[in-house]
């Protein structure tokens, strides 16, 4: 009886165990495209753009949709913020009010990233942003307008990198 007793405990832990990073871990999807960005001199980081489908059209068709940035240098998470917002003020789609608000959710959320590590922005079939760092989950922004001003860094007509859209998008 004591010997049922250890193996039920041991298979229902193992089984536990098993599945909680199955929990949070990204999504597994097809690739749409992928490309670097650089700043100056500097290699910033890869990005890939994926989808269920391997495709894009756009936020409402091709959730979930998920952009994964491989960081290549160390870049602190205040200055990461900056630039996201600096990015939205350019784009000028969103109130200084949702930048704020915006900003402090990702602060909440992000980390400094070093070089190797993966950032990796999931917009849910729900229309919010998950986002994953290094493979697990470290929250959610459940502002649904965040959600295309955020990939509208990457994936709009008037980003500061077309290059690297482009090659998310595979027209390059």
């Amino acid at each position: 009886m004591r010997k049922l007793l250890i193996s039920l405990l041991i298979i229902g832990f193992s089984t536990m165990v098993m599945a909680a990073p199955e929990a949070a871990a990204t999504p597994k999807l097809k690739t749409v495209g992928e490309g670097s960005y650089r700043y100056l001199f500097w290699q910033l980081y890869d990005a890939r753009l994926a989808s269920t489908s391997g495709t894009f059209s756009d936020y409402q068709q091709s959730r979930p949709l998920m952009l994964e940035l491989t960081y290549k240098r160390d870049i602190s998470k205040k200055e990461f913020i900056d630039a996201t917002v600096d990015q939205w003020q350019e784009l000028g789609h969103s109130t200084e009010q949702q930048q704020q608000a915006w900003a402090a959710t990702l602060d909440e959320l992000w980390r400094d990233v070093t070089e190797g590590d993966r950032l990796a922005a999931l917009l849910t079939e729900q229309g919010l942003v998950r986002f994953y760092f290094n493979d697990t989950d470290i929250g959610v922004v459940e502002d649904a307008e965040f959600a295309p001003a955020f990939f509208d860094i990457w994936l709009h007509p008037d980003t500061t990198a077309p290059k690297l859209r482009r090659q998310l998008l595979a027209t390059e």
